[in-house]
C-alpha cells in the first residue's frame, strides 16, 4: 500500500495544487485515463468545500489530503476539522457552527458541492463529527476492473 498525504492551509489557491498532486498519484496507481478528469474534479470540489468550511468557521489547521494506492483500489480522503452537530443527526454538511456567522448560501453551495462529488464518483462516504468532517472516494484500478470484466 502507497500513501501520499498532503496538508495545505485553507486558501483557495491551493486547490489546483491538491487536483494536480490527486491526477498525478491517480495515473501512477493505475486509474483508468478516462477517469482522471472524474478525479480530478471531485478532489477540486472536495477541496474547495474543506477550504469554505475552514474559512467559514474560522478554523486555522491545515486541510489533510490522503491518497491511497491500494491492491484494488485508489481512495482519497479529504479532511476538515470544523466540528459540526448536524453529523450527529446523520446529516453530512449541516455544519450550524460554521455557517452560522454566513448566510443560508453557504450551507447550499456545501450541499451543491456534495451533489457534484456524488455525481462524479460511484464510491463516496462522507463522514463528520465532533473533530472534522472526512469525504472519502475511491476509484477502481486495472486489478479490480478486470475482474468486474470476468464475472
Amino acid at each position: 500500500m502507497v500513501t501520499v498525504e498532503l496538508r495545505f492551509s485553507a486558501q483557495p489557491e491551493h486547490v489546483r495544487t491538491a487536483r494536480l498532486v490527486a491526477a498525478a498519484v491517480a495515473r501512477r496507481a493505475g486509474v483508468d485515463e478516462a477517469v482522471l478528469d472524474e478525479v480530478r474534479l471531485a478532489v477540486g470540489e472536495a477541496c474547495s468545500r474543506a477550504v469554505g468550511l475552514h474559512r467559514l468557521g474560522g478554523v486555522t489547521t491545515p486541510i489533510r489530503v490522503v491518497l491511497t494506492e491500494e491492491e484494488k483500489t485508489f481512495s482519497i480522503e479529504v479532511g476538515d476539522e470544523v466540528p459540526g452537530p448536524g453529523a450527529a443527526a446523520g446529516v453530512p454538511g449541516a455544519r450550524a457552527e460554521a455557517t452560522a456567522e454566513g448566510s443560508d448560501e453557504g450551507d447550499g453551495e456545501d450541499e451543491m458541492g456534495l451533489a457534484v462529488i456524488r455525481g462524479l464518483v460511484d464510491d463516496v462516504e462522507v463522514t463528520a463529527g465532533q473533530d472534522g468532517g472526512t469525504i472519502r472516494m475511491s476509484w477502481p484500478t486495472p486489478a479490480e476492473a478486470d475482474a468486474d470484466v470476468l464475472s
